[in-house]
Parts: structure tokens; sequence; C-alpha cells
């Protein structure tokens, strides 16, 4: 997922309520989903990404990238299926309404190529 803050918080807040609450919020209930990890990358606040995003007529970037790790999509799919799946899933999306901005924000589903 690539998040965008809600535009009513600064990056410095936003950052806090995903690495303090939301975090932990999810990891103590990963295990409805069957998620095996989760990974928050928060955005950098320096000139590299400035530069990064205009040499290469970029959109400007994200306030963070969100990796949940399961075994297969198949498990995926088992986990959000499940009633304790689908009751955490609305939960997270309700939390999810605090802090980041869904109509600026992106989620897909990858395959990883570890080279």
């Amino acid at each position: 997922m690539c998040i965008t803050r809600h535009p009513n918080m600064t990056r410095e807040e936003f950052k806090d309520y995903w690495l303090n609450k939301h975090g932990p919020f999810f990891m103590s209930n990963s295990d409805a989903m069957g998620a095996k990890k989760y990974v928050q990358s928060h955005t950098l606040d320096t000139p590299l990404n400035e530069g990064l995003r205009s040499s290469r007529g970029m959109l400007p970037e994200y306030d963070g990238v969100a990796e949940v790790w399961f075994e297969s999509e198949e498990a995926l799919m088992e986990g959000m299926s499940s009633p304790e799946g689908q009751k955490l899933g609305a939960a997270l999306l309700k939390d999810e309404g605090n802090f980041i901005d869904h109509s600026k924000s992106s989620a897909f589903i990858v395959e990883e190529h570890e080279f």
C-alpha cells in the first residue's frame, strides 16, 4: 500500500500514529488474517526525494509504504474470508481513516522477484 497521510495531519503526526497506534493494533491481531510479516517504510524528509522526483518528472512522494506478507494469495483470501479476518479488516479500515487519505493512496497485490 502506498500511503498519503490524512490532510489534517503533519508528517510527524502521521508517522507517530502509524508507528505507535496502527502498527501495534495490526500486529496484535495479524494472526486473524494469517499475515506473516508487516513492514512500514516511512518516507524521509530529505532533499534527495525532490531530486529523484523532479529528475524523472514523477508525482510527489507518498508518506510511506506498508507491506503485509502472506504465504500465498490463497492464504490471503482465506484469512480475509474468515469471520475473524473480516472483523479485523473492518476494524483496520476504520482505523486507517484516522491517518490515511485513501483518495490519494493506492493498494495492490504483488508478486516478489528477488535478485
